[in-house]
């Protein structure tokens, strides 16, 4: 079947220097997974967390309700599990506690009939590092339209 994406971080590689990524199951509810087969998700807003037990949740990531749900349908933006080896978990915790990097998350999309996520290990950038990356686009942008002849 191949990969469907639903929605992506349009704001990561912006305000994020990307380090690590990883690609994660994500538990939802039925009415969830409808919503997104809809397209319907927004995760610019979310961040991904560590709790003490070693669980690893997606906050802040909304996603609509289903057109055609019920009374029982489930909140917009409720705190899902992401699954990921406990390998992958310490390694993550481990770089996050001594290095200062930020866990977010990239995409939403469909893996076969599976939802993934992407997620990265990330360090925030400043002003000067976003000024800079929008300059190296500008001239990039040039460079492929002729316009430095």
């Amino acid at each position: 079947m191949g990969i469907k994406i639903v929605c992506r971080n349009q704001r990561a590689g912006y305000d994020y220097f990307i380090e690590d990524k990883y690609e994660c199951g994500v538990s939802l509810l039925g009415t969830e997974v409808k919503s997104m087969r809809q397209g319907k998700g927004i995760i610019n807003d979310a961040y991904v967390v560590i709790d003490s037990q070693g669980e690893v949740w997606l906050q802040n990531a909304t996603i609509p309700h289903y057109d055609f749900g019920n009374i029982n349908n489930h909140p917009e933006t409720r705190k899902r599990k992401l699954l990921l080896n406990r390998e992958e978990i310490q390694q993550i915790n481990k770089k996050m506690s001594t290095k200062g990097y930020t866990l977010i998350p990239l995409a939403l999309y469909f893996k076969d009939s599976l939802v993934k996520c992407e997620i990265a290990l990330a360090k925030g950038k400043k002003l000067f590092d976003k000024r800079d990356t929008a300059a190296k686009k500008d001239v990039e942008r040039k460079l492929r339209q002729g316009q430095f002849d």
